[in-house]
Parts: C-alpha cells; structure tokens; sequence
C-alpha cells in the first residue's frame, strides 16, 4: 500500500469513528424510540464501515 492509500484509509477511519461517535451521542439524547433505534442502526453500519477499513490495514 503506497503512503496516499494509507493516508485515504486513515481519514477514513477518522471519519468513522466521528460518525460513530456522533450517532451513540445523539441516539442516547433523542426520546423518539423510533429514531433513536433509527439511530443507533446508523451506528452500528458506520462500527462495520470501520471494521472494512480497518481489515485493510
């Protein structure tokens, strides 16, 4: 892997885990269990994103 591709691949990961963060933040603030579950789905697909990511290393 050439220093760009590891580059992208390490923004990336910084993009996911803000993403992540940012869902389970604000999933465990919303009262609408529909959104919040919504939410909290979006969570766990970026947690997989990184997962993808990470897998290149």
């Amino acid at each position: 892997m050439t220093n760009k591709e590891l580059s992208y691949v390490e923004d990336a990961l910084g993009h996911e885990t803000f993403m992540k963060t940012c869902s389970q933040k604000t999933s465990s603030k919303l009262q609408d269990p529909t959104l919040s579950s919504y939410i909290g789905e979006l969570q766990q697909k970026h947690t997989e994103i990184f997962n993808k990511f990470f897998n290149l290393l």
